[in-house]
């Protein structure tokens, strides 16, 4: 390219110039070398205004010939400036900060758009008397501030007298004079509800005893506690009732608290439930059967087939000291074994079932 200092100027004058010598090279192609304020020459800028008026018949509207020369003059000068920019760093440079312009434009849009009115924990307390039971999860999704409430005792209390009634029979530990204790009140109000509120009643009488999913539910649970109980039955002998407590390993804290290290440590002992997570396998036998101890192991197998009569079924329960990591094949024949044949019914329990053992 020719150094600046062998580019020569460009003279014009007010009578020579015509419509052919204003050219696009006098505007967005100007070069910085010719016109270094970045401005059109004067005697460029009085041609183009004569031309204007020839070409327009202007000549009586003074107004809108400025109006025209000004938007052209701006044109050019913003060509100018940014032609002046040759090197590429600065380029590079220009390019960032638009780009950060653009980002800061964005975020600013969108946290207006996004931008709520924040109410008072009280606002959210007196709403929390209007939610129904099986609304509460919802309810506590809405903001931090509701589910503030939702950890809080007055919210499990009051959700409990609303729901109470007197005809109604309840386990002693469900009474209104044991909900009032602090420590684990939400479970409490939860298992009184599936006596008290009847969708929760209605749920349980559909489930049913065994569901398909229960070997899949069990697999890998940790058997807590074991005991066997004597049950009197239609036929003329007794009937034994087997019971493993099991808690699933993964993804179960002992508490049972729900969010434990962000919730408030004034409300932890509410949200605090030893049998969160927990479950009962209730086998029931047509006569006693000896089992071994299996408590603190874990359960890798669960069968249940056809008892050799054709009339009962035969359940079948492998416990290993470790759990089976995912991809490895299972040992049948490792472990302990409790086989239970004939079985009369089996039910499985969750811990806020109205059947479920309470552990104090």
């Amino acid at each position: 390219m020719p150094k600046k200092g062998n580019r020569k100027r460009l003279k014009f004058k007010a009578g020579d110039v015509c419509s052919e010598s204003v050219t696009v090279a006098d505007y967005a192609d100007a070069d910085p070398a010719v016109v270094k304020s970045g401005r059109l020459k004067k005697a460029v800028a009085n041609a183009v205004e004569k031309e204007v008026k020839l070409l327009c018949g202007l000549e009586a509207s003074q107004g809108a010939v400025e109006e025209v020369l000004s938007s052209a003059v701006s044109v050019g000068a913003d060509a100018l400036d940014s032609s002046d920019d040759l090197d590429p760093e600065k380029d590079e440079e220009n390019e960032t900060k638009v780009a950060h312009k653009k980002k800061n434009k964005r975020r600013k849009a969108s946290s207006e758009s996004s931008d709520g009115g924040e109410y008072p924990v009280d606002i959210w307390l007196v709403l929390s008397s209007y939610i129904r039971p099986e609304d509460v999860c919802r309810f506590a999704l809405i903001c931090r501030s509701a589910w503030t409430v939702t950890c809080t005792a007055v919210f499990w209390t009051r959700l409990y007298r609303r729901h109470y009634k007197i005809d109604v029979d309840l386990p002693v530990r469900l009474l209104p004079e044991c909900i009032d204790r602090m420590r684990s009140l939400r479970a409490r109000v939860i298992r009184s509800l599936f006596h008290l509120y009847e969708p929760f009643s209605l749920r349980i009488s559909k489930i049913p005893a065994l569901p398909e999913s229960t070997p899949t539910t069990l697999l890998n649970s940790k058997c807590l506690l074991f005991w066997v109980k004597k049950v009197s039955g239609t036929r003329p002998e007794a009937m034994w009732e087997f019971n493993f407590k099991f808690i699933q390993q993964q993804g179960c804290s002992k508490n049972g608290s729900v969010n434990s290290l962000l919730m408030p440590s004034q409300y932890k002992d509410v949200h605090t439930n030893p049998d969160s997570g927990c479950y009962v396998l209730q086998v029931t036998t047509l006569n006693f059967i000896f089992t071994p101890v299996v408590m603190g192991m874990t359960l890798t197998l669960f069968t249940i087939n056809v008892s050799t009569d054709m009339r009962h079924h035969r359940v079948r329960l492998v416990f290993q000291d470790s759990p089976i990591q995912r991809g490895k094949k299972r040992g049948d024949q490792a472990g302990i074994q409790v086989v239970l044949d004939p079985v009369h019914s089996l039910k499985l329990m969750d811990w806020w079932h109205p059947q479920y053992p309470f552990s104090h």
